[in-house]
């Protein structure tokens, strides 16, 4: 078995493992040859290399990308490549010290506290350990103040059961990371998931953005409500509020300091 990685903006192989040589499970092998693999980590503007199997994301360099013509759409190039050179894939992963690449996650998962990543891989393993929890989810909810905080969906094994509280107290056992503590659970009867069976985790947002959004409006004592969430191609998700007799400036100072953005219904 060769595991390989590839993607089609850097056509199309960047690492596979070698089908004669060391193979290590899990890990997507060594870069091709003319390949130049960079984990880099960009924090507060500065771009650096990261130190072996620290993760960053994963960046490519090679005759197959096109730096700065990637896409025919001008826009999305934008802020596409780090040194004009290295294609950003939008994948979180570390090198080892024997230069074999590990892929571990996405960079738009990340959730960013108060400009702190955290690796949602950290909580959804922590849960997934719990002999209830067949799906776990974990991703930033909306805060007014650190921008993000982490929170966890799940999705019960047929027959078990287990409240929220007891998963939140299961997390400060499993999850070592103070600040990856999820600030909610939600227990779902199923998860949302892609055709290939991974939990779809925008969805998991619209959810999460609704709960805050109405908890926050609830909070001031203001009628309005979400009543669905959009996916916009350019302003992300977008929470749609129904006024419900509130005026526009007092759902403004409600919601107006969190990061998403919201708009009334039609």
């Amino acid at each position: 078995m060769v595991e390989g990685y590839g993607l089609t903006e850097a056509p199309c192989l960047v690492s596979c493992t070698p089908p004669d040589g060391h193979k290590k499970v899990g890990s997507v092998g060594i870069p091709f040859p003319y390949t130049d693999v960079k984990i880099l980590s960009a924090q507060n503007g500065d771009v650096k290399e990261c130190e072996t199997d620290e993760i960053g994301e994963i960046c490519v360099a090679n005759p197959g990308v096109y730096a700065g013509h990637t896409y025919t759409e001008e826009a999305k190039n934008a802020d596409l490549y780090h040194f004009g050179t290295h294609l950003r894939t939008g994948d979180l992963g570390r090198m080892d010290a024997d230069g074999y690449l590990w892929i571990t996650g996405r960079a738009k998962d990340l959730i960013i506290r108060g400009g702190h990543n955290i690796d949602p891989a950290e909580i959804e393993e922590a849960l997934l350990a719990h002999p209830a929890v067949a799906f776990a989810g974990a991703i930033g909810q909306p805060d007014a103040h650190a921008g993000e905080l982490p929170c966890a969906f799940v999705e019960l094994v047929a027959g078990e059961e287990v409240t929220e509280e007891q998963l939140l107290e299961h997390c400060k056992v499993h999850v070592h990371e103070r600040a990856a503590l999820p600030k909610h659970m939600t227990i779902l009867e199923e998860l949302p998931k892609t055709a290939v069976g991974k939990v779809f985790k925008p969805e998991l947002r619209k959810h999460a953005i609704s709960r805050v959004f109405n908890g926050a409006l609830e909070k001031a004592e203001t009628p309005a409500r979400v009543v669905s969430v959009i996916d916009d191609k350019t302003r992300g998700l977008v929470a749609q509020v129904d006024l419900n007799g509130a005026s526009v400036d007092d759902v403004g100072h409600v919601l107006g300091n969190f990061t998403n953005r919201w708009e009334q219904a039609a």
